[in-house]
C-alpha cells in the first residue's frame, strides 16, 4: 500500500453519522487510512456507527441542537448549506469529505487539499427530486415552499463544487453524473465491500431485500410483485417508508426491521436471490450477495450495471446470456417487469453458479479500494503541494 506523507493533519467530513449505510462503510474505511484524523458532522447519534468511526474526535454541527433533530434532522435540509460552511477547516492540510448531501460544500482554507469522494450529487434535488417531494407526497405548504428551497440548493450545489480540488466518484454513473451537474471530471474508486464476512449457504426458499425504506428505494415495487407472485419475500431494514410498506405486505412478505451485520450475513447466505428494484449510484448489497453465492434480480439501470454482468430481459426472443451469469437484469421498473424477471429466474436457476459471484465480488474488497483511495489521495496532495488546486 501506498505510503502517506507524516505529519500533516487530516480531516474527515460526512454529511451525518446516524446508521451504517454504504456512505458510512466508505467513510470507515477511509478512517482506518487515516486514524488520527478529525471528523466533522451534520449530526452524530452516538452507537449508530461502527468503533472505527466513533473512536475519534467528532465535532457535530448546530443542527444537532436544533429540537427533534436526532429523528427528523432531513427536515432541516434547507439549513445544510450553512451548517457545513461554518465548520472552522482552518489549519488542516488535507480535507477529505465523504458527501452525498452537503459535505463537498465545506469552505477549506486556500492552502488545505480537498479531495470529496462523492456517493451521489444530491439525489433528492437533482434525478429524484420527483420522487421524494412529488405532489402526492407533500402537503400545501410543501408544494408552496420546496421548489424554492428546491432551486436554491441546486444553485447551491453548483457552487459549492468550485471549492473541490479533485473528485472522486463511487462509480462511472455518478461520475458521468458529476461531469454534468458540476462540469468536472472525477478520478473512479468503487466502495469497499467486506466480502470475507460473507458465506455460500443453503437455499431456503425466500427472496430477500436489503434496504434502507427511502422513496427512490422502490421497496413498493417489489412489495407488490412478491404479493402478486405469492412467493416468499423478506425484507431487511427500516426508514421512513416503513409504516406505508407494510400496510401494503401481505403474508408472503415479511419485514424484519433493522438487523445486525451478523444477521445480515445469515439472510444473504440462506437466500435464493436479492431482489434488487432500485436505481442506484452504485450498490453495495449486490456484491453482498454475490460475496454470499447469491444470484442478483434487478432493475438494469445505474451503478449496478458495473458489478453484474446479467441476463437482460424484456424482449424473450432476443435474450443473450454471458458465460458467467450473475443474475437477471429486468428492463421497466414495474412490478409486472420484476415478476417477469423473477419467473425467467425460477425457470433457469440452474445456470446460476455461486462460484460464479463469489469470485466476481472479489474485484471489490476492502482493501482494494483502501490502497486504491490512498494512492490516488498521496498523488493528488503532491500535485496539489506542487501547483495549488487545478485550474478544473
Amino acid at each position: 500500500m501506498a505510503e502517506f506523507p507524516e505529519g500533516i493533519k487530516v480531516a474527515l467530513v460526512h454529511d451525518w453519522l446516524t446508521g451504517m449505510r454504504g456512505g458510512e462503510r466508505v467513510l470507515e474505511g477511509i478512517c482506518e487510512l487515516f486514524p488520527k484524523a478529525d471528523l466533522f458532522t451534520l449530526i452524530h447519534i452516538k452507537g449508530q456507527v461502527s468503533a472505527v468511526i466513533e473512536n475519534r474526535k467528532i465535532h457535530a454541527s448546530f443542527v444537532q441542537r436544533l429540537p427533534l433533530a436526532k429523528r427528523y434532522y432531513r427536515h432541516y435540509l434547507p439549513l445544510f448549506p450553512t451548517a457545513i460552511e461554518r465548520f472552522d477547516m482552518m489549519g488542516f492540510d488535507l480535507v477529505i469529505s465523504s458527501s452525498h448531501c452537503v459535505a463537498k460544500g465545506v469552505i477549506t482554507s486556500p492552502y488545505s487539499c480537498h479531495i470529496s469522494y462523492v456517493h451521489t450529487p444530491m439525489r433528492y434535488v437533482w434525478e429524484m427530486y420527483h420522487q421524494y417531494f412529488g405532489e402526492e407526497r407533500l402537503g400545501k405548504l410543501g408544494r408552496m415552499l420546496i421548489p424554492y428551497f428546491a432551486n436554491y440548493l441546486r444553485m447551491w450545489d453548483v457552487a459549492s463544487s468550485k471549492r473541490v480540488d479533485y473528485f472522486v466518484a463511487n462509480s462511472k454513473n455518478v461520475a458521468e453524473r458529476i461531469e454534468k451537474h458540476y462540469g468536472r471530471k472525477s478520478h473512479v474508486v468503487y466502495p469497499p465491500v467486506d466480502v470475507e464476512r460473507f458465506k455460500v449457504g443453503n437455499d431456503e426458499g425466500y427472496y430477500l431485500v436489503v434496504s434502507a425504506f427511502a422513496p427512490y428505494k422502490r421497496i413498493d415495487l417489489a412489495v407488490d410483485a412478491f404479493n402478486r407472485l405469492g412467493l416468499p419475500l423478506k425484507i431487511a431494514g427500516s426508514g421512513q417508508d416503513y409504516k406505508e410498506i407494510k400496510r401494503m405486505c401481505k403474508p408472503n412478505v415479511e419485514l424484519l426491521g433493522w438487523v445486525s451485520d451478523e444477521d445480515v450475513t445469515e439472510l444473504f447466505s440462506n437466500a435464493k436471490a436479492l431482489i434488487f428494484p432500485q436505481e442506484e449510484d452504485f450498490g453495495i448489497t449486490p456484491v453482498e450477495a454475490q460475496a454470499s453465492g447469491k444470484p442478483v434480480i434487478a432493475y438494469g439501470k445505474g451503478g449496478v450495471l458495473e458489478s453484474i454482468d446479467g441476463v437482460r430481459i424484456g424482449d424473450e426472443s432476443k435474450i443473450d446470456w454471458p458465460n458467467r451469469p450473475l443474475g437477471v437484469l429486468f428492463k421497466d421498473q414495474t412490478p409486472e417487469s420484476l415478476m417477469a424477471a423473477v419467473k425467467f429466474f425460477e425457470n433457469n436457476r440452474d445456470r446460476f453458479l455461486p462460484e460464479f459471484a463469489v469470485e466476481n465480488s472479489k474485484r471489490f474488497s476492502k482493501e482494494r479500494f483502501k490502497n486504491e483511495m490512498l494512492q490516488f489521495c498521496k498523488k493528488c496532495y503532491e500535485e496539489f503541494s506542487k501547483q495549488g488546486p487545478p485550474l478544473s
